[in-house]
């Protein structure tokens, strides 16, 4: 214990500095804001409300699931976004399913999907989920999730990027903004 300690002393302040705010990235920054100061009223509605999401693995190579977490991490920090990951499909707006359908996995994406409340939105999350990707054809998976799912948007990639996800998430608030507008 003494040994660590000493180490600790003698190497000193191990963080990272912090980053340098220069001239040119204010200027980024005003015309971000001047951007969302331009949205219409709906679309500034849909984005400032929560989205909370349900992800459901059926059988992906957990590529999409290492992305979905560094969601969470201080650098993307999804939930400033009014993002946030539920285990309940009846507290979920989004069923984020990643991979393709398995034959064990069937069952359970239905009864997920079933649970959740009206309106609600499926999104499809990498290559497994949106085209089969290789392992359509292997005696384990059925396939696509669109054969069995109406799903409403797509972030193909092997995997996506968590700036891809992100995009396709804040997407899925307009669209959930829409159904809801829609069924009154």
């Amino acid at each position: 214990m003494f040994n660590i300690l000493k180490m600790w002393i003698m190497k000193g302040n191990a963080t990272e500095a912090p980053p340098n705010i220069r001239d040119g990235d204010i200027t980024n920054w005003q015309k971000d804001l001047n951007r969302i100061d331009k949205l219409d009223k709906k679309t500034k509605h849909a984005l400032s409300r929560s989205l909370i999401v349900r992800h459901l693995d059926l059988g992906s190579c957990n590529a999409e699931e290492a992305e979905l977490i560094a969601l969470s991490n201080p650098f993307y920090d999804i939930s400033r976004f009014g993002v946030e990951f539920t285990a309940s499909p009846r507290h979920a707006d989004v069923l984020a399913i990643t991979g393709p359908v398995t034959r064990h996995l069937k069952i359970a994406m239905e009864r997920t999907y079933n649970a959740m409340p009206n309106p609600k939105i499926v999104v499809a999350i990498g290559d497994g989920a949106c085209n089969g990707s290789v392992y359509e054809k292997t005696y384990a998976c059925l396939g696509k999730v669109d054969q069995f799912l109406p799903v409403d948007f797509y972030i193909p990639g092997d995997p996506p990027s968590p700036e891809e996800i992100i995009k396709g998430l804040l997407v899925c608030k307009k669209l959930l903004a829409q159904k809801e507008e829609n069924n009154g």
